[in-house]
């Protein structure tokens, strides 16, 4: 049997193979990133070792999908959980300063363990078709039918997904078919893309067109992660490679690492196939993938992710002197989240819980950034928003969304019931859903 962690790890692994092949800067920055971390570790022990293992972060990766149907979020749901990923999150980055037409959730481990062991997540988008604002009546209807038209899971592999799910793994060789069969769903297909219509859909969203223009889905960036983002950031610039012109989230200080900070190479123009309006195919380009780094500091709570917010933007020298200095403020005040455990001589070690999920706000950005034009609202004031919400995903999905901030507090709260002596519990803010 294979367990679930390690079709977790084959996935991983086999998607970053096929993503590498297919946008070479990718390898490279893997690389780039592994040697950056182990200067890193070697440097700073035991500083690398607080934010996990460096084997785990070496193999740590997040993938970005996007999607355009009620029907497909169903299914990837599906998929994900063979898995072992769960929905977690809910981000609508149709508001933000860079709007991009969707609705997303994460799929990921919501174990510590099985983070622990592999955590790969993927967060995955639904284009908001029935958002007026972005598209109007008749273009949706058309972006429904051609989107209907399509079959990007096929019944053998959410069967292997189902029992793989029920089963908690899969035998071989059911085992490497499900992985080959999932990895296949995500590659770029060579399908000629009907120029016009894909066209018409840019002119709304360059990120509508990447999803309702083409005949599947594909990867459209997987990131690795890295233990200090700047230095990253200086490597693949001295190697040539076109980065976006900043690292978005939180500003390097000399406090604790929070949330999490991201950059990327700039997305590259690929060849492609197009269908012209007579009927006949031509080479081209489209520029609409990349790769993605990130480096994850402590999961704030929301009383901590509110403070963030209020200094999002600004720059380090306001961050020295609003934002807690060290962990143990951070504790103390209830803004971070922590586990705690009983040390080698009797006194409570506190760690810090590595946020998981994403920022709406860096999302946008790294989305923007790696686009040729911005979104455009056809109705931006009258328009009806479509209901999207994160009851409505959920229902799409036929499975609860996980709050993360409840994931990150039961985890906490379970670790101060075992450490002995404990520290006073603390009565942390009430959950809120993940702003959007």
């Amino acid at each position: 049997m294979v367990e679930t962690s390690e079709l977790r790890a084959r996935f991983a692994r086999a998607l970053s193979a096929m993503y590498g092949h297919e946008v070479p800067a990718y390898t490279t920055l893997v690389q780039v990133t592994s040697e950056v971390n182990a200067d890193f570790a070697a440097a700073h022990p035991a500083r690398a070792e607080r934010w996990g293992s460096l084997a785990r972060v070496s193999a740590e990766r997040h993938g970005a999908v996007r999607l355009g149907t009620p029907a497909e979020m169903y299914e990837a749901a599906q998929l994900f959980a063979g898995f072992g990923m769960h929905p977690v999150g809910f981000y609508d980055l149709r508001d933000a300063a860079s709007p991009v037409p969707v609705v997303s959730t994460a799929f990921r481990p919501i174990d510590p363990a099985e983070l622990s062991r592999n955590p790969f997540r993927v967060f995955t988008s639904l284009l908001a078709v029935a958002d007026r604002r972005f598209f109007d009546i008749d273009l949706a209807a058309r972006l429904d039918r051609f989107l209907a038209a399509r079959s990007l899971f096929a019944p053998e592999l959410l069967a292997l997904a189902t029992r793989a799910e029920r089963d908690g793994g899969l035998p071989e060789p059911a085992a490497t078919e499900f992985v080959d069969r999932a990895t296949a769903v995500f590659a770029l297909t060579d399908a000629p893309v009907d120029r016009a219509w894909y066209r018409e859909l840019e002119a709304v969203s360059p990120v509508a067109a990447d999803i309702g223009g083409v005949a599947g889905t594909h990867v459209n960036h997987l990131t690795p992660r890295v233990l200090d983002i700047d230095e990253l950031y200086r490597r693949m610039t001295d190697r040539g490679i076109a980065m976006i012109d900043r690292i978005q989230g939180p500003p390097r200080w000399s406090g604790p690492a929070v949330l999490l900070r991201q950059t990327s190479f700039r997305a590259l123009a690929e060849p492609r196939r197009f269908l012209e309006p007579d009927g006949t195919i031509a080479e081209g380009t489209l520029r609409v993938r990349f790769g993605e780094v990130e480096a994850r500091g402590v999961a704030l709570t929301p009383a901590g992710r509110a403070l963030y917010d209020r200094l999002d933007g600004a720059d380090a020298s306001i961050w020295e002197r609003e934002f807690p200095a060290d962990e143990e403020d951070l504790d103390r005040q209830g803004l971070a989240y922590f586990t705690y455990r009983q040390g080698t001589d009797g006194r409570v070690v506190r760690e810090p819980i590595v946020y998981e999920d994403f920022l709406p706000a860096s999302a946008a950005g790294i989305f923007r950034s790696n686009l040729d034009a911005d979104t455009v609202r056809v109705h931006p004031q009258t328009a009806t928003s479509g209901g999207y919400d994160v009851d409505r995903l959920a229902g799409f999905l036929g499975r609860p969304i996980h709050d993360p901030f409840d994931l990150y507090r039961r985890q906490q709260q379970s670790s101060r019931r075992t450490a002995s002596p404990g520290p006073p519990a603390r009565k942390d803010p009430p959950s809120e859903r993940t702003p959007s």
